[in-house]
């Protein structure tokens, strides 16, 4: 296998963008090839056989267009079917996960907030987390129903986004919650407007930096890092012929998005 070959990233919508974008600032010259699901957006509300069905369609794709690593940048996703891809195929697999370690070594009152899709809080792979990690600390959890959509429509600015927020954030902030952890991958893109309604008093905590660190030893322990700061290629593709604005206006620049075709 090649170092030049490009890493897949793939999340159930442009909510992955937030991951791209840590690891094509970390790994500039690594070629990226990333897959927004939107489709079938969010995956925190479908069943996990949906989930899984979907997340090994797209590994599969991956595989055809010869990428040497896949990022699942979805929780949900990597909770369904991270251990399935890599069962399947012998490339680095990195998956998402809440990060609920740092954010109770971090926390001064012990007391730590989750926001995050239905699908997340409620998986095995959660409540193994909570489990190992938040032993000591008050973890309250709180899902988003909604606003994973509205972020998905590219207009962070929407009322909508701040009406949401407020409510989800209230329950949390009365319990007075020091340390608030993004526990979804859509969050990144408001969690200005999150810390804002927080407070300067709150600490927020996004995986996307340490996602791509794990990515970055991961191709340098198997021997696939590129050798050079060469121009990285990128491409977009989705599952949705709506897309492409969205995409552009995350990620900051025009893009041209393929059309999956399954």
């Amino acid at each position: 296998m090649k170092s030049s070959q490009a890493i897949g990233v793939f999340d159930s919508g442009v909510g992955g963008l937030s991951v791209l974008t840590h690891i094509h600032h970390l790994l500039p010259g690594e070629n990226l090839c990333y897959v927004a699901d939107s489709a079938f957006m969010p995956y925190g509300c479908k069943s996990a056989a949906l989930v899984e069905e979907r997340c090994m369609k797209i590994a599969r794709f991956f595989i055809e267009q010869k990428c040497k690593a896949i990022v699942v940048a979805c929780n949900t996703a990597t909770a369904v079917a991270v251990h399935s891809i890599r069962e399947l195929y012998d490339i680095p697999v990195i998956g998402m996960e809440p990060a609920l370690k740092p954010a109770v070594v971090h926390s001064a009152s012990g007391v730590v907030g989750v926001l995050a899709t239905s699908g997340t809080l409620g998986s095995d792979k959660f409540q193994q987390l909570k489990n190992r990690y938040a032993k000591g600390a008050e973890l309250i959890v709180q899902p988003c129903p909604g606003l994973v959509e509205v972020i998905e429509k590219g207009d962070l600015d929407a009322l909508a986004i701040r009406s949401l927020l407020e409510v989800y954030l209230k329950p949390l902030l009365d319990k007075q919650v020091d340390t608030l952890v993004l526990g979804c991958t859509h969050y990144p893109f408001i969690s200005q407007l999150i810390s804002e309604l927080a407070g300067e008093s709150v600490r927020v905590i996004d995986t996307g930096e340490a996602i791509s660190r794990e990515l970055k030893r991961q191709l340098v322990a198997h021997d696939l890092a590129v050798n050079s700061e060469q121009q990285a290629d990128l491409c977009f593709w989705s599952s949705s012929r709506n897309s492409e604005a969205v995409i552009a206006r995350l990620w900051g620049e025009s893009v041209i998005v393929g059309q999956l075709d399954f």
